[in-house]
């Protein structure tokens, strides 16, 4: 991997690093059983993620709106990667069990109910 430098001025390693952003339902009881199922996210999908070359997700939110930060290995192709995990059966349950609690169509795919957002800065 390229080497790059924090803003403090630190080497750090490249990779890639994606931004998206979902709205979850308009529903109080629903988001709330969406926050208890990402407290207890199944290892199955976290190694599938690694396998794809996801290294790290964080999900954050503020009322409705959730945002994804994924970083993944520097040659993660974006399309090609996660058209492999979600062909993964553990990540088709994961995502159907999810949809429920996503204001987005429950048949789309992840890359579709998650908006890929642009760097400005």
């Amino acid at each position: 991997m390229r080497s790059n430098f924090t803003s403090a001025g630190e080497e750090c390693n490249a990779m890639k690093r994606y931004c998206q952003s979902l709205e979850l339902a308009d529903n109080p009881e629903l988001i709330e059983q969406y926050l208890e199922a990402h407290r207890h996210v199944w290892p199955e999908v976290i190694e599938g993620q690694r396998e794809v070359g996801i290294l790290d997700m964080q999900i954050y939110r503020r009322g409705r709106r959730l945002f994804m930060i994924m970083d993944t290995v520097d040659g993660f192709d974006f399309v090609k990667d996660n058209a492999r995990l979600a062909a993964m059966p553990v990540q088709q349950k994961w995502e159907a069990y999810v949809a429920r609690f996503q204001g987005a169509d429950p048949d789309a795919p992840s890359t579709e109910k998650w908006q890929l957002m642009e760097r400005i800065f």
